[in-house]
Formats: structure tokens, C-alpha cells, sequence
């Protein structure tokens, strides 16, 4: 909610608020997209451009009024730009709409909220416009919601906003009576920070009476309650206001208080705040005589609320300079800065008497001037008659310069053709890029071929994991993750991806099965997986070993003794979670990967945790824990990897997170395996969206 402050001195503002590209080719916005009429795109600025695309996308993807109030609001707040009214318009009928409809009682009162803020910011509007008995309507239409919704600190500064209202008519009863009411509710909210505003504020008032002690003591606390709640912002307008009072009293101290102001400005980065510091310190400067340095600040101010398209305070520094160089007798000069000084007035409503009093007198000093000049005219007139010689000069001139315009056009012409040769150059190395990027990309394709003929076929993998998915995504072409599967009947083993007769005789098998993420992902990961693999086939096949911690033991030792074998510090491992499973006995050993059962009537995940350690070179290396569970028929058991609940996505670009995995496995319990893997991956996509793959996805799903 946007407040008002008084055009006295300069007082600290509260904004108030309860919440906190399209591309801009035409020049009038569409309605469709801006909400509004007759919005002229090219007018704003580029900061006011970034406050609407941010805010109207949230609006158009916001699914509930209450969101797209809070969209509009940020844009009521931000935009400098007059449209900032009738957005401000859209968020009062959006709540009134919605107020008429009975909601909620927690959406009520943000709805209240909002409109009241929307009626706030419509009293600032007419008091923009100089509307002033309007805007204390809506001030007080403001104060009743806020009443009624007991927002203590709002009300406070509604009252603070009126007593600015009754400031400006000059109705001084008034205005005290609304600051002290501002006043007394900060003091019972003890909000520090709100109450050296009010009393600022009323040292103001006491200041625009004359009464400069009075005023002089209200500054001073104000000054010690910014101190103590370490508002720089608020300490600057203190010391700017007690710096004035020392001005109106010929006291040199009032210097140094503007220049600590001026110094808490820069240390913030109030660029506006710095160009009013400066006018302050240039007047300080003035009064104490001291031309030179008047002049330097003054002109810095002029130049920052130049830059800045800053009227009010390019209004104070003009008229600064007009009375420096006036009392330089520069009266041309003076005169300049003068009229500057009155146009900026005239659109910020001052004066037209003063203007004109001023214009006037500066305007008789420069005649005066003026006359004394007059008896240089006959020179002029001299120099007159000199023209007809420097037309040949200036002929001449263009003859050359017609001369230097043709060099420059085949200087043109020639880089040009440099230009096109060199595209031709670039365009054959771009091509050759391509060449190389395509043998590239079929080296890498081929190393998938060899990656897919390690990893078990669907037919195996159905033969003995009957109600079985696997769920695997690689993040690039080939990947770091992979599943592995292995069964023995009695004595006898049968390997995956091996064309075996023996798997038609093979009765109760032992079945072991694996989700493995090795270290990172792509070609990298691929190489590290290749490794690994060969691993745990070498464990089972060479070492007979069945029971899956002693496995994952054997397999560790034999990575290790591979990678040691390069000069090189290799650290490249993977998580692991392996099972086996026989005649509904599970067995089961992780590495940093737990195990996840859903039993048939359960409503609950039961996880049975990894060893904390990966598969590759540790600093304290420790024997993998083995955990035996007995499952019945119906039972469901999940392994994976980390690369789903890692993935960014959702409305809020955040990732998806075990605990979410867990509610969706939950949800999906009683459907079919080859169902749960059709949601899963629904899901996946869904919660993804536009977003990159962060890592290689494997998860999979068992059921007894």
C-alpha cells in the first residue's frame, strides 16, 4: 500500500503492503496480456518493463484470485509509471468480487486486506492529482476495513497518511491530532521504527510553525530511535531535518549534519536521497558564505536529479545555482537556472507569485548587465562583414569533407569484402565442427549398443521378476546408472543376457538384482559403469559368492584394485542396492541406496537403510551390513537410484524429494507393476516439464 508524505522538509515514508517477456514490439500493449487500455509500451522504462512481465506471468499462471491479487499488488507497489492506477483499480474488483462470493474465512481477510490497501493507494492517487478532500474519503474508508481486520500498524499509518492530507491544506489542529493518534498505536505496538517516524513527522509540523526548539527536540529523538533500530534511511532524514533547523538559525553547525546525512545516503545507495543531501549541503555552504564549495555540491545535485529526471530536487538545485551565480553577478547564468527552477515548479504545483517575483528581479540584474555590453556592438558588426570571407572557408571545407566521405565509402567497401571472405572461412570451419561433432555423437551412440548388451534383456528380467518395471532414464546417451541381474538354481548360475537353455529347468532360483549409480553421468559415468559391472559379475561368477554384503564387499576390493592401477588419485565409485531373493526370503546389502517395502495391507513405507559408504576408495573403509526380511505374497519392494527425487521441477522449480517418491509409490500401491511404471513415468515427465535432467533415473519395483 503505497503512503502518503508531507512536501515539508523531507520525511521518512513507510510503504505499506500486505504481500509483499513478452516481447514489447508494438506500442500499445494488448489487452489480452496488460489487463489494460491504451497502455503505450514505449513509454516505460526498462526497470517498469521487467515489474509487469514478471508480474502479469504470475497472474496468467495463478490459479486461485487471491494469487492473482498478489501479482497485481506487486505491481501497484513497483511501477513508476502512472498505469500503476488502473492496476490498482483491478485489484479492488478482483477483492470486491470476491468478498460478495462468502469465502473462507482466512481468504476473507486477505481479500479485506487487499482492498483495503487498493482504497489506500486510491486516496494517494487524488492526493497526486491535488484532490485532497477526496483522498481523505478513501482514507477513511481505508480505516475502516483495517478497524475491523485489527491491523494495528496499517491503521497507524493511515493515520500518519491523513495528517499528511491535513498538512497540506494547512489545517495544523488537524494534522497533529491524526500524528499523535499514528504515534500513540507505534507505542503500544512498540514498533521502534514506525515511531520515530511519527515523530519526525510532528517535529515537522512544529518546524513549518517556527517553533525550532520544539521542532529541533522531536528531530533529535526521532534521530536516537533510528540509531537504536539501525535505520539508516530514517537517521538521514533526522540529521537532513536538524541540519535545516540550524540553516534558519545562521548556525554553521547545520553543515555538518548535512554532510552525515549526505554520507548515510552514499553508504546506502539512495541515489535520490544523495541529489536532496547535496542541495542541503550546497545551501549550508551558501549561508556560511563559502561560494566555491556551494557551487561544487550544488552542481553535483543538479547533475544526479538531471540524470535521474528527479523534478523536485532538480527544482532545488536550480534554484541553488540560480542564487550562487547571482551572487557571482553571472546573471545570464542565474537567470537560466532561475527559469529552470520555475518550470520545474510549475509541475510540482508551486508558487506562480514568487516565480515571478524572482524572474523579474534576475531579469532587471541581466539588463543591466546587458547594457554595458552595448558598447561592444559596433565590433560585432565588424566581424559581420568577415562572413563573406569564411563562406569560401566553409565551402572549401565541404569540398573536403565530400572528399573524406569517398575515402570512407571504399574503406567501407573494401572491409566488406574482407568480411565476406572471412564468413567464408568461417562458414568451412563450421562444417568441419559439424564433422567432428557427428563422429563424436556415433562413437557415443555405438558405446550405448555395447552399454545396452551389458545390462539384462526384458525377457530374463520377466522370466524371473514376473510382476516387475524398470524405470530407466539415462540423462544423456549413454548413462552412469544401470540394473543388473543374476539368478542360481542350486549349484548352477545363470547369467543376464546369456542365451541359457538351463533357465527352462532351473527351479526356486536364487534371484539377485541391483540399482547401481556410479560416479556422474554421460560418457564419464558410462566408462565408470562398464567398471563396476564387471565387478559384480566377477564377485558372483570367479569368487561363487551369494549373500549380497559379502558381494558388495568383493566388489569393492575389485574396483579399487582397478582404478589403483592408473598413477592417478581415482576417488570414482557408485551407490548400490542389492537384493536377493528365495522363496520369499529377501535378502539385502546397500551402499548409501536403501531398500523400500510396501507390505500388501501396509499404508506405510518400511525402509531398510544402506551402509554409509560407497562402492570405491573411502578414508575408513567398513564391512557392508546384511538385513534378512521375510516377505509375503503381495508384498512390494523398491530400489533406485537418486536421480528422481533430485529432479527439478513443479510450479516452483524445486526438486521432487524422497518423501514426495514415497506419497507417489504409496498412492499407486494397488495397481499393476506395469501400471506403476506408466505413472512413474508420467509423473516423472510432469514434474520435469521444460526443465533439464539433473541426473540418470533408475527405479525398480517387485512385487511377491
Amino acid at each position: 500500500m503505497k503512503t502518503v508524505g508531507f512536501k515539508i522538509l523531507i520525511l521518512a515514508v513507510v510503504l505499506l503492503s500486505y504481500n509483499n517477456r513478452q516481447t514489447f514490439a508494438q506500442t500499445f500493449g494488448d489487452k489480452d496480456y496488460f489487463l489494460i487500455d491504451s497502455l503505450n509500451v514505449d513509454d516505460l522504462s526498462e526497470a517498469d518493463k521487467d515489474i509487469l512481465n514478471q508480474a502479469l506471468n504470475k497472474f496468467h499462471n495463478a490459479k486461485h484470485d487471491s494469487l492473482k491479487i498478489e501479482a497485481l499488488e506487486v505491481i501497484t507497489e513497483n511501477l513508476m509509471d502512472d498505469a500503476w492506477v488502473k492496476y490498482n483499480l483491478l485489484v479492488k474488483k478482483i477483492a470486491e468480487k470476491n468478498l460478495l462470493s462468502s469465502p473462507p474465512n482466512h481468504l476473507k481477510r486477505k481479500f479485506l486486506k487487499s482492498l483495503a490497501g487498493a482504497i489506500n493507494n486510491m486516496g494517494v492517487d487524488c492526493e497526486q492529482k491535488g484532490n485532497l478532500d477526496q483522498a481523505i474519503i478513501h482514507f477513511h474508508s481505508c480505516l475502516k476495513i483495517q478497524e475491523i481486520l485489527n491491523e494495528q500498524a496499517s491503521v497507524a499509518t493511515t493515520f500518519n497518511n491523513i495528517g499528511a492530507i491535513y498538512s497540506t491544506l494547512g489545517n495544523i489542529e488537524k494534522t497533529l491530532e491524526y500524528l499523535q493518534k499514528s504515534l500513540a498505536i507505534r507505542e503500544k505496538i512498540n514498533d521502534e521504527q514506525g515511531i520515530a517516524q511519527s515523530i519526525n513527522n510532528i517535529g515537522t509540523i512544529y518546524y513549518n510553525k517556527k517553533e525550532l526548539s520544539k521542532a529541533l527536540n522531536y528531530f533529535e529523538r526521532s534521530l536516537d530511535l533510528y540509531k537504536k533500530v539501525g535505520d539508516k534511511e530514517g537517521m538521514a532524514y533526522s540529521l537532513s531535518n536538524i541540519g535545516n533547523i540550524y540553516d534558519l538559525m545562521k548556525s554553521p553547525k547545520g553543515l555538518s549534519f548535512h554532510q552525515r546525512s549526505l554520507k548515510l545516503r552514499e553508504e546506502i545507495g539512495d541515489k535520490k536521497g544523495q541529489a536532496f543531501g547535496l542541495v542541503n549541503v550546497a545551501e549550508s555552504f551558501f549561508i556560511n558564505n563559502n561560494i566555491n564549495e556551494a557551487l561544487n555540491y550544488a552542481n553535483r545535485a543538479y547533475e544526479l536529479s538531471n540524470s535521474m529526471g528527479f523534478p523536485d530536487n532538480i527544482q532545488k538545485s536550480a534554484y541553488i545555482l540560480s542564487k550562487i551565480y547571482k551572487s557571482q553577478a553571472k546573471f545570464a547564468s542565474a537567470l537560466e537556472f532561475y527559469e529552470l527552477s520555475v518550470q520545474m515548479k510549475d509541475s510540482i504545483r508551486t508558487e506562480e507569485s514568487n516565480r515571478a517575483s524572482y524572474k523579474l528581479q534576475t531579469k532587471y540584474e541581466f539588463e543591466k548587465q546587458q547594457a554595458v555590453k552595448d558598447a561592444e556592438h559596433n565590433k560585432q558588426m565588424e566581424i559581420i562583414a568577415e562572413r563573406g570571407k569564411k563562406q569560401k572557408v566553409i565551402t572549401y571545407s565541404i569540398a573536403l569533407g565530400s572528399l573524406l566521405l569517398l575515402v570512407f565509402f571504399i574503406f567501407i567497401y573494401n572491409r566488406l569484402q574482407i568480411t565476406k571472405r572471412q564468413k567464408s572461412i568461417i562458414e568451412e570451419q563450421k562444417q568441419l565442427v559439424e564433422e567432428k561433432q557427428k563422429e563424436i555423437l556415433d562413437s557415443i551412440n555405438y558405446a550405448k549398443r555395447i552399454q545396452a548388451a551389458i545390462l539384462p534383456s526384458d525377457r530374463v528380467i520377466k522370466q524371473f521378476l514376473t510382476e516387475s518395471f524398470i524405470f530407466y532414464k539415462p540423462k544423456d546417451i549413454v548413462a552412469g546408472d544401470f540394473y543388473w541381474l543374476e539368478t542360481k538354481a542350486d549349484s548352477e548360475w545363470s547369467v543376464e543376457g546369456v542365451e541359457n537353455p538351463s533357465y527352462k529347468t532351473q527351479h526356486s532360483p536364487h534371484i539377485l538384482f541391483a540399482a547401481a549409480d556410479c560416479t556422474g553421468h554421460g560418457v564419464p559415468g558410462a566408462m565408470v559403469s562398464v567398471v563396476c559391472n564387471n565387478a559384480l559379475n566377477r564377485s558372483v561368477r570367479e569368487f561363487g559368492l551369494t549373500e549380497p554384503n559379502k558381494i558388495l564387499d568383493k566388489t569393492k576390493e575389485i574396483v579399487i584394485q582397478e582404478f589403483e592401477k592408473s598413477d592417478a588419485d581415482v576417488k570414482d565409485g557408485m551407490d548400490i542396492a542389492l537384493c536377493s531373493i528365495n522363496n520369499n526370503v529377501l535378502q539385502y546389502a546397500g551402499a548409501n541406496n536403501p531398500l523400500w517395502i510396501i507390505r500388501k495391507n501396509a499404508d506405510t513405507i518400511e525402509e531398510i537403510k544402506a551402509t554409509k559408504q560407497p562402492i570405491g576408495k573411502v578414508d575408513i573403509s567398513k564391512p557392508f551390513e546384511i538385513h534378512t526380511i521375510h516377505l509375503e505374497k503381495g508384498d512390494s519392494l523398491y530400489i533406485f537410484t537418486d536421480g528422481f527425487q533430485d529432479q527439478f521441477g513443479g510450479e516452483k522449480g524445486k526438486k521432487f524429494k524422497a518423501a514426495k517418491l514415497k506419497e507417489l509409490l504409496l498412492k499407486i500401491k494397488h495397481k499393476r507393476m506395469d501400471e506403476q511404471y506408466q505413472l512413474i513415468s508420467e509423473t516423472f515427465q510432469k514434474w520435469k516439464g521444460n526443465l533439464e535432467q539433473v541426473d540418470d533415473v533408475c527405479i525398480i519395483g517387485v512385487r511377491i
